[in-house]
């Protein structure tokens, strides 16, 4: 081996080092809050739907409910209880879930109940699996590994709350 190419060969290394840990701390930043946008959009629209106007459910969301959406299990289609309670449930979920999503504010806790959600919404539609519901699970499912991410609320107020112990502690 030429003993000439050895210092060159060990500074491209070093360059495709630096190159990748700054593209992770990049990516580490980014990545966050587009998965929690990625998941946010679909349920914040079909919210917007679901709703005439301020606290007032359409009437096509509740007939949705009470006539059109069954949940199958074990061959059979299943009406849901109290189909207007579930519709109203649903609907400000849609909406709420979202928002705490976009905003970074109780992030898992959102994103957990987004994947509980679409797993309901697969046993309305089990056809849904490879079109939509495999990526909102996987989304919710990712959100719940990396967490918030430093762009988000959840981040600022666990640095505000660690910031005030350590003050506290001082006193």
């Amino acid at each position: 081996m030429n003993p000439s190419t050895l210092p060159a060969k060990g500074r491209i290394e070093r360059l495709t080092r630096a190159v990748l840990e700054r593209l992770q701390e990049i990516a580490w930043c980014v990545a966050p809050p587009l998965l929690r946008l990625a998941l946010a959009l679909p349920f914040l629209r079909s919210g917007r739907t679901r709703w005439d106007s301020f606290l007032s459910l359409s009437p096509a969301t509740l007939y949705l409910f009470e006539n059109q959406f069954k949940v199958h299990l074990f061959g059979a289609a299943f009406g849901f209880p109290a189909p207007d309670t579930i519709a109203l449930v649903v609907a400000i979920a849609e909406i709420t879930l979202p928002i705490l999503l976009i905003l970074g504010f109780a992030t898992r806790l959102a994103a957990l109940a987004l994947l509980v959600m679409t797993g309901i919404i697969q046993l309305v539609f089990p056809d849904g699996w490879a079109n939509f519901h495999l990526y909102w699970a996987s989304l919710a499912v990712g959100i719940m590994a990396i967490g918030p991410g430093a762009l988000s609320l959840d981040r600022l107020i666990d640095r505000e709350s660690y910031r005030r112990g350590r003050v506290d502690e001082s006193l």
